[in-house]
């Protein structure tokens, strides 16, 4: 006897949608095709000043918006996440192994060899000299080798939005979601610092800040915000005050969602262009060891870093050079760094048992032994040695090794080239050390939580699959616990999706054990009999 096995292939039936998919299709590769036509070295009489931009970026805009067209129009209200494991480009096949081949090659090629693009010292070539005439515009001088990558990181955030907008309509926690990401990608991460650096001024996210921001500590960077008088303090101050005040306040009323979901353009990037890739995060326990471990590290080595840029720069501030003259210290900045450590390591001590579980002690463990070692140095080099160096490698150096290993590798190529293969928010999980502030401030600090109605879960497993953050909702959901997890960015699409009504995202008191009360029923031991 034989048997034989038939494979029952999705084909959807010829219709508008289809042909508007089709179109938005075939005009995004004319425009990516116009792009490259455009970077090499031929002369077209006709296609001068904006014209290889506006004909490139407006065929790959009308690409995208008539795809999602196509695949949205006439469709009920809801989210619509049909086939993700049957394309080839959302399920790891060919179309999203050759799409991160692209995204990786660029990154190098932007990183690393920004001549190949045609970024020159006197003028521009190639793909570079396409982005001239905005660059001109915004900045009054000609695109750097970075320029180009803000306008395509700020296209992605806008277009996509608007595609994941129309995806997930009728979700109005989502529509308002992604038009505050857009609203912060185009205005403080992309108009703002182009305005600021054509009116001379240093070029400064506002909303962006350290650790996230690991070059705010660096010699060039805080020379120029000084030597820029009161604009520069402002900015400057505002940058302390976003670390010290405003993010601790934010967090602990809505979570670390309220920069990774709403604000940061890391963050945006992976919900808006990296949306049909976020069911490929890994759930496994493995990835959840891994990840405690690599984020914690990656947070300490940006501590070190930078205690070690800013001992050196204070120790070798130069008043007269400046021309003014600032009240920290080398010895001053010893002291505070030995008083905050202390704090925290005795918070720690004090905590351990409810708050050093299994799940963190390594993590954590990691971090402090780091920042203590850190505390050490210092003390020894300032009044033993009285180096004006944290380590005898120069702090230059340490940045360096940061700025390549983590800056550029993991946040970069890791971070968006691996999009098509690991998922949408690996640098979120493994990497950010903003996120693993936020997140250490979210789980012990703050009121946000994903409250669960487990009485009502089928477990259908929706909710963990379009996890981007490779949380394993469904086994939260089916204990009817609380999802208080340090990773959750709060996005909110394991509510969305979740056909029951079980999840919610809630900002109440931090009275978890309270709360879970409240919903559970409680049987007293004397109740408790076998029938007879």
């Amino acid at each position: 006897m034989s048997s034989t096995t038939t494979i029952i292939k999705h084909t959807e039936p010829f219709s508008t949608n289809t042909l508007l998919k089709n179109t938005g299709v075939f005009l995004g590769l004319v425009g990516l095709f116009a792009l490259l036509i455009f970077s090499l070295p031929i002369h077209f009489s006709w296609a001068a000043g904006n014209t290889p931009f506006n004909i490139s970026f407006s065929l790959l805009t009308a690409g995208v918006l008539l795809y999602t067209l196509g695949m949205y129009k006439g469709k009920s209200d809801g989210i619509k996440n049909n086939h993700v494991w049957f394309s080839s480009l959302s399920s790891k096949g060919l179309y999203a192994w050759l799409l991160g081949l692209l995204l990786t090659a660029f990154y190098v090629l932007m990183y690393w060899y920004p001549q190949l693009l045609g970024a020159g010292e006197e003028a521009n070539s190639g793909f570079i000299k396409i982005f001239d005439p905005l660059a001109m515009k915004l900045t009054g001088k000609k695109a750097s080798r970075w320029f180009p990558y803000g306008v395509l990181y700020a296209w992605a955030v806008l277009v996509f939005g608007i595609k994941f907008i129309i995806k997930y309509w009728g979700n109005r926690y989502q529509v308002i979601r992604t038009l505050s990401v857009i609203f912060f990608q185009l205005g403080f991460a992309f108009l703002i610092p182009n305005f600021l650096e054509k009116m001379g001024k240093p070029s400064f996210d506002f909303k962006d800040m350290w650790p996230l921001k690991y070059h705010a500590v660096a010699d060039w960077s805080l020379n120029g915000l000084i030597s820029n008088g009161t604009i520069g303090w402002i900015m400057l101050l505002s940058g302390i005050a976003m670390v010290l005040i405003v993010s601790p306040i934010l967090t602990y009323f809505y979570g670390k969602r309220w920069y990774c979901s709403w604000v940061c353009g890391c963050g945006g990037l992976a919900e808006t262009a990296g949306d049909p890739f976020r069911q490929l995060s890994d759930s496994s326990i493995r990835a959840w060891k891994i990840e405690r471990w690599s984020i914690h590290i990656v947070l300490a080595l940006v501590i070190i870093m930078s205690i070690a840029s800013v001992y050196n720069y204070l120790h070798n501030f130069d008043p007269e050079k400046m021309q003014i003259q600032i009240w920290l210290s080398p010895g001053s900045f010893i002291a505070i760094l030995t008083v905050l450590f202390s704090v925290i390591c005795f918070f720690f001590y004090k905590n351990k048992t409810a708050i050093l579980d299994k799940h963190n002690r390594l993590a954590f463990s990691i971090s402090i032994v780091l920042l203590l070692f850190i505390i050490g140095a210092l003390l020894f080099n300032y009044f033993v040695t009285g180096s004006g160096q944290l380590f005898p490698i120069n702090s230059y150096k340490i940045q360096e090794w940061y700025g390549f290993f983590i800056g550029a590798i993991f946040s970069g190529i890791v971070g968006v080239g691996f999009y098509p293969l690991l998922g949408s928010r690996v640098w979120c999980r493994f990497g950010c050390p903003m996120a693993a502030i936020l997140g250490i401030q979210q789980k012990f600090f703050s009121r946000f939580r994903i409250t669960t109605n487990g009485s009502q879960c089928i477990s259908c497993g929706n909710c963990t699959t379009y996890c981007e953050m490779g949380i394993d909702v469904r086994a939260y959901a089916e204990k009817g616990q609380d999802i208080v997890r340090a990773s959750c960015v709060g996005c909110g699409i394991c509510s969305a999706v979740c056909p029951r009504g079980v999840l919610r995202l809630e900002n109440g008191p931090n009275t978890i054990s309270k709360a879970q009360d409240q919903r559970n029923i409680f049987i007293p031991e004397s109740d408790i009999g076998i029938l007879s």
